[in-house]
């Protein structure tokens, strides 16, 4: 079910996780920047969707050979197949990359489905492969080839970390070329419309400055001058 309306959700698309950092840490929320995770190819504009959760732990053997893959109920399966469409797929793969949270097979299966991307704090398996698909995917570094059941999947849609961030099922996570945030899911409305004004004004301040202007009552607009020109210009920009 959407947490947002799709008026928030084609605003934050435009905004940026540096955007949406400043704002989270207005609010006191200062572990909502997922850590130590990157973007595997380029999009034109950001990841939003809601979070769909898979856990993982430690494996113990006995309960988690490669025959474990057989298992239609196998959680990791199962996740990529019920991961509703525009929402993330998150795996708490405990920051260990040393067995891949998906691969090329599984990735591709999630984009025909619709999911909106796939982050964990682990790795993937045919990276190269992952990064030329038209679908957003972070990890933290490649997985090795064949350490395949050294994670346990171990349950679905429950309240995880991810490189060291919160995130419950239904939490908006917004992500760019520079990682991914995690909006709690009943702040996230308003944050998309106040992201968006400040990506707007920030804009306005960037042509200031490129155009040889001081950041000095620029940015913040302490100068009551400021907000003036910057009405001007979003009337001419039609913004």
């Amino acid at each position: 079910m959407a947490t947002i309306t799709p008026e928030a959700r084609k605003k934050l698309e435009s905004c940026s996780t540096a955007t949406l950092t400043t704002l989270l840490f207005k609010r006191g929320l200062n572990k909502q920047f997922i850590q130590n995770v990157y973007p595997l190819g380029k999009y034109g504009k950001s990841m939003v969707g809601e979070a769909f959760t898979l856990r993982t732990i430690p494996a113990r053997e006995d309960l988690n050979p490669i025959t474990a893959f057989r298992n239609p109920e196998h959680p990791q399966r199962k996740a990529v197949e019920t991961c509703p469409a525009g929402h993330i797929l998150v795996v708490d793969s405990r920051k260990d990359p040393r067995a891949a949270s998906a691969g090329s097979i599984l990735i591709t299966r999630l984009m025909k489905r619709g999911v909106a991307g796939i982050v964990t704090d682990g790795g993937f398996r045919d990276a190269p492969e992952i990064a030329e698909l038209p679908f957003p995917a972070y990890h933290s570094r490649p997985s090795a080839p064949t350490n395949l059941t050294l994670h346990q999947p171990i349950e679905m849609n429950v309240p995880i970390a991810c490189g060291d961030a919160p995130v419950f099922p239904g939490d908006i996570l917004v992500g760019d070329g520079e990682g991914v945030v995690v909006l709690p899911a009943n702040i996230a409305e308003e944050m998309a419309h106040e992201a968006f004004e400040m990506t707007i004004f920030e804009d306005f301040v960037l042509e200031r400055v490129n155009a040889g202007d001081s950041i000095i009552g620029l940015y913040p607009p302490t100068d009551p001058q400021t907000e003036v020109n910057f009405a001007q210009w979003r009337k001419q920009k039609g913004r």
